[in-house]
């Protein structure tokens, strides 16, 4: 029996979910958007039938849907997550998973409560080199991972002015909330272990400066609101003795931008990179997955050579979500994960305002 779906969300995310959901041997068979004429654009463009304006309605008029994907601004996530645990459905949500580890801690009760699958699109750990890297630490080549750097760092990226993305109360923050994949994917590597402390800054340099927009073609929205950080720098220190610093940014004058996890084990290093030539223009960038030894007294670097994914992970990721439900895969992230990233996150932003590390 194929796992029958509903997407919230009319946005450019149904692009990957709808394909990567359909590659897992599941079925959309609804769209649910406040506005109709962009549910009925996005249903047509992606051959689905049934169109609705309102979520409860959607679940309560549709006993047949086994899970929902959530594809809307951040402040809505936590709610429609929990609304749709509560009337029985797996739940696939956009990141961050919430806007604080209090929303996320409520999320993960309630997946436990209803016993349903509650991931997230953690794309980048779908991504071929992801796969490929994560068997050499399974194998135990890598040994254990002492320190790690995560960074996702623009030049030119921020995502228009004055809408939901620049709107604290409705992003939850900046890059370090947006870009938080690479933190999550370093933290995948190294085995997610417990946080301890964290003490970090963010910066608002560039923010209201429209020479840094992003090439995406967000509209601004006059009179709106930007008020979250441009960029954030931090360091991570974990209960095991691990430790990690990480970097991002929307607005930095860096040579390019940069997605990338460089780790140091006990055995080997190991780096996943892509190098964009155009910010955020996918058809530009250059991928790296590579590990680094020492054998015979020499030092040896390795190139692993993976299929292109220019999605970067993000249907592979929604095939994983079907997958995990029917028990054809271990889900590629979970909910207790989740918590400690935006524990991380949390103690974060509030390590910047105090100025002194905070305890996790």
């Amino acid at each position: 029996m194929s796992i029958k779906i509903g997407i919230i969300g009319a946005g450019g995310m149904a692009n990957y979910h709808v394909p990567g959901f359909r590659q897992g041997g599941g079925e959309v068979i609804a769209l649910c958007d406040v506005n109709e004429a962009a549910a009925q654009k996005a249903a047509a463009k992606h051959g689905i039938t049934r169109v609705f304006t309102d979520v409860g309605v959607m679940l309560k008029t549709m006993p047949e849907l086994d899970a929902v994907s959530v594809i809307v601004p951040n402040k809505f996530h936590a709610p429609l997550a929990l609304q749709c645990l509560a009337a029985g459905r797996h739940v696939f949500c956009e990141k961050p998973p919430a806007l604080s580890a209090k929303q996320m801690a409520q999320m993960l009760v309630a997946a436990k409560k209803a016993k349903k699958k509650l991931m997230f699109n953690f794309n980048n750990r779908a991504r071929p080199e992801s796969y490929a890297m994560m068997d050499y630490v399974a194998s135990g080549a890598v040994g254990t991972i002492n320190t790690c750097q995560a960074r996702w760092i623009r030049r030119t990226g921020i995502p228009g002015f004055g809408g939901w993305f620049t709107t604290k109360a409705l992003s939850g923050g900046g890059p370090l909330i947006d870009l938080l994949h690479m933190i999550d994917l370093g933290l995948f590597f190294m085995g997610y272990p417990d946080p301890a402390h964290v003490l970090a800054r963010t910066f608002d340099t560039h923010i209201t400066d429209k020479s840094f927009k992003g090439p995406w073609g967000i509209p601004d929205v006059a009179n709106g609101v930007t008020d979250v950080e441009a960029a954030a720098h931090g360091f991570i220190t974990f209960k095991t003795g691990q430790a990690m610093s990480f970097q991002v940014s929307w607005a930095e004058m860096n040579q390019r931008e940069e997605v990338s996890v460089t780790f140091q084990g006990t055995k080997a290093g190991g780096m996943v990179r892509r190098l964009f030539g155009v910010d955020g223009i996918d058809a530009t960038g250059i991928d790296s997955c590579e590990l680094y030894s020492q054998e015979h007294g020499r030092p040896v670097n390795r190139s692993i050579l993976v299929p292109p994914d220019e999605a970067m992970g993000r249907i592979r990721s929604a095939a994983n979500f079907v997958r995990a439900i029917t028990g054809a895969e271990a889900p590629l992230n979970t909910p207790e994960q989740a918590l400690a990233l935006m524990r991380i996150i949390d103690g974060a932003y509030k390590s910047s305002a105090t100025g002194k590390p905070v305890a996790l």
